[in-house]
C-alpha cells in the first residue's frame, strides 16, 4: 500500500508540474498585450513601455515561470493586473462560491442517481427500468443551462421561492447561503446525475452475473440483500472514477451556469479576465482548477484501494 501511495504522490507531482508548463506555454502565446489592451489603442509607446515594466511584462518568459510557479509553492500567486489586487485574495473570495457549489451538486447527483441506478438494475427490463433510463436519456441530451432557465422561470418567477441570481455571502447565515446555491446546484447535478445513474446500472448489472453473487441467492440472500452486502461494493470501483471526474467537472466547469445566476465564482473571475486580459489571474485560477481535478483523481486511486483489495495486494 505504501509503495501504491508513493507511486500516486510521484505520478502527482509529476502531473502538476507538465501542466504549470503547458498552461503558462498556452496562455503566453495567446495574441493581445496586457499593457496595450489596457491602456487602449491611443498610448504613446512609452507609455505601454512603462506599464509593462511595472507588470513585469518586460523580464524574459523563463524568469517570469519561475517566479509563477515560486510564489505559488509559498501562497504568492501574484497580482491581477486589472484590479491590482493579490490573486490569491480574489481566488479566495470566489472560491467559498464555486466549491460549496460544486459539493452541493455533486451530493445532490449522487443522492438522485446512486438510488436510480440500484432501482433499474434490479428491475432491469421492466417498466421501473426503462423509466429510470428514460429519464437518464433526457438528463444526457439536455443541456444544463437550459435546465437552469427553466429552473429561474419556474422557481423563481413563477413561485417565486428562491431568488433568480446573485448571492447573499455565507454571512448572512448557512440557510440563507445554501437557499441561493440551490437552483444552481440542481442545475448543476441533474445532468451530472443522470450520466452516474447509468454508469450506476451499467456496472450494478455486470456484478449481478458474476459467479459470487449467484453463490450468494443460493445460499439464501435474497436479492436486496445480495446487491447491498455483495454487489454494492464491487460495482463501486467504475462509479467512484465517474464521481471523481464529474466534482472536477463541477468545480473547474461551471462558468455557464455562474453567468446565468450571476455567481461571483471562480468560472465568472476566469471569464472576466480572459476579457480583460488579465494573464496572471488567468494562469494561477487554471492552475489552481487543474491541482483540483489532478488531486481529486489522486484521492479517487486512493479509494480504489480502499474498495478493491487486489489493488494493495498488487501493489
Amino acid at each position: 500500500m505504501l509503495h501504491y501511495l508513493v507511486r500516486r504522490l510521484l505520478s502527482l507531482v509529476l502531473s502538476l508540474a507538465v501542466a504549470s508548463m503547458v498552461i503558462f506555454a498556452v496562455i503566453e502565446v495567446a495574441p493581445g498585450d496586457p499593457a496595450s489592451f489596457m491602456l487602449g489603442t491611443g498610448a504613446q509607446e512609452e507609455t505601454v513601455a512603462a506599464l509593462r515594466e511595472e507588470l513585469g511584462l518586460d523580464q524574459g518568459k523563463v524568469s517570469r515561470y519561475l517566479d509563477w510557479v515560486g510564489g505559488m509553492l509559498t501562497g504568492d500567486f501574484g497580482t491581477s493586473y486589472t484590479y491590482r489586487t493579490p490573486v490569491a485574495k480574489m481566488v479566495g473570495e470566489r472560491l467559498w462560491v464555486s466549491l460549496p457549489l460544486a459539493i452541493y451538486a455533486l451530493t445532490l447527483s449522487t443522492l438522485i442517481a446512486l438510488p436510480a441506478g440500484i432501482y433499474a438494475a434490479s428491475r432491469r427490463g421492466k417498466a421501473g427500468d426503462m423509466a429510470v433510463m428514460g429519464a437518464t436519456q433526457l438528463g444526457v441530451a439536455v443541456p444544463n443551462f437550459w435546465f437552469a432557465m427553466l429552473l429561474v422561470l419556474v422557481f423563481a418567477i413563477n413561485l417565486r421561492w428562491f431568488s433568480a441570481g446573485g448571492f447573499v455571502g455565507w454571512d448572512k447565515g448557512l440557510w440563507a447561503g445554501l437557499h441561493a446555491l440551490t437552483l444552481p446546484a440542481v442545475a448543476l447535478a441533474l445532468p451530472q446525475a443522470a450520466i452516474l445513474a447509468r454508469v450506476m446500472r451499467s456496472a450494478l448489472l455486470e456484478v449481478l452475473g458474476e459467479d459470487f453473487m449467484r453463490s450468494a441467492r443460493a445460499k439464501g440472500l435474497s436479492q436486496k440483500q445480495a446487491i447491498r452486502r455483495h454487489g454494492l461494493r464491487n460495482a463501486l470501483i467504475p462509479v467512484l472514477t465517474i464521481i471523481g471526474l464529474q466534482f472536477s467537472f463541477l468545480l473547474a466547469g461551471a462558468i455557464i451556469i455562474e453567468q446565468v445566476f450571476y455567481l461571483p465564482g471562480l468560472g465568472r473571475l476566469v471569464f472576466q479576465a480572459i476579457s480583460a486580459r488579465d494573464l496572471i489571474v488567468v494562469e494561477s485560477v487554471v492552475m489552481l482548477l487543474v491541482f483540483a481535478v489532478i488531486l481529486v483523481n489522486f484521492l479517487v486511486d486512493m479509494a480504489y484501494a480502499v474498495v478493491d483489495p487486489r489493488l494493495r495486494r498488487a501493489a
